[in-house]
């Protein structure tokens, strides 16, 4: 058994308020949930603003398979125009 995660620290560029952090970190997470099959949470920094740090999850049965999902999913969040990335982390065990 393979476990995948991936630890992702995000600013929301137009975010002025928790409110509008949530409407994106929610919109985020449920496209990330539904495209990949994999478990996303806001694991950090909920009551910053423009700060986000989530956590991705995956359970696999082929190292490689776990790795392209991940980066996938690395891909995807880059590409989000409402959000930065900051930094990230990557752990496949």
């Amino acid at each position: 058994m393979i476990i995948g995660t991936l630890e992702l620290d995000l600013r929301v560029r137009e975010s002025h308020s928790l409110k509008a952090r949530r409407r994106v970190v929610r919109s985020l997470k449920d496209r990330v949930k539904s495209k990949f099959n994999v478990s996303v949470a806001d694991v950090g920094d909920q009551d910053v603003w423009q700060r986000v740090r989530l956590g991705v999850a995956l359970v696999a049965n082929d190292r490689r398979f776990a790795d392209e999902v991940l980066s996938k999913v690395l891909d995807l969040v880059r590409s989000d125009p409402r959000v930065e990335l900051l930094d990230h982390t990557t752990e496949i065990d």
